[in-house]
């Protein structure tokens, strides 16, 4: 007789995100930025990390902000 487990869909839906998401002020302190305004520059020319809206706010993938880092690296190594 087959067994049914009862799966939280919560632990499912968690097993791919994050633990948190980056803000704006993280990416500031993350890599020495001078204000806040450079990570909405870096938005609106699309050169940053990429984000995403949340209502009001702009939110970021600690996976994505890793990813975008190893690339920006690479290409100054590059250089």
């Amino acid at each position: 007789m087959a067994t049914t487990e009862t799966t939280d869909p919560r632990a499912t839906l968690r097993g791919g995100l994050p633990d948190r998401y980056l803000t704006p002020e993280d990416l500031v302190t993350m890599f020495s930025l001078p204000s806040i305004e450079t990570v909405y520059q870096w938005r609106r020319k699309r050169i940053g990390p990429p984000g995403f809206r949340v209502g009001r706010y702009i939110r970021f993938n600690p996976a994505a902000v890793r990813a975008w880092e190893a690339e920006r690296t690479a290409l100054d190594d590059a250089a």
